[in-house]
């Protein structure tokens, strides 16, 4: 009994030894360690948070803008092919039509002078193209 006891006294005196030790260190009358004893600077937290969602931002708009010249370049040659598929002069299986910016470049073998000026004439004529390189070939004979 007497050994309960004086464990018991024990820790009582531990448990107020703690009390008063966080008393002096400033902490208050907790067990909790001090807000500040984690080694975590707040601050350069949140510096560090702020600069990784603006790269996250900036790749964002990097992929978009991506994506989106992806989006026109394919409607572009999806324009042309449409438009050569739909003219009764060009055969369009013939033509191979690739996009590069607003860049368009022909390439493949038509039948006639005639045929070629139309292929060449519909890529032109489309909105968005700025230039047409005509790397088509007349078949002779």
């Amino acid at each position: 009994m007497r050994l309960i006891r004086a464990l018991f006294m024990l820790l009582i005196l531990v448990v107020v030894g703690m009390f008063v030790y966080n008393y002096w260190t400033g902490n208050g009358w907790t067990l909790r360690p001090a807000s500040n004893a984690t080694g975590i600077d707040a601050d350069e937290a949140r510096r560090k948070t702020v600069e990784a969602a603006k790269k996250a931002a900036e790749e964002t708009a990097s992929a978009a803008t991506k994506v989106e010249s992806a989006v026109s370049e394919s409607a572009l040659t999806a324009k042309i092919k449409s438009k050569m598929v739909l003219d009764d002069l060009v055969k369009a299986r013939n033509i191979g039509v690739t996009t590069n910016g607003t860049v368009v470049t022909l390439t493949g073998v038509v039948q006639s002078a005639a045929e070629h000026d139309r292929a060449v004439s519909l890529a032109k004529e489309t909105n968005g193209v700025t230039r047409v390189v005509d790397r088509l070939e007349i078949r002779k004979g």
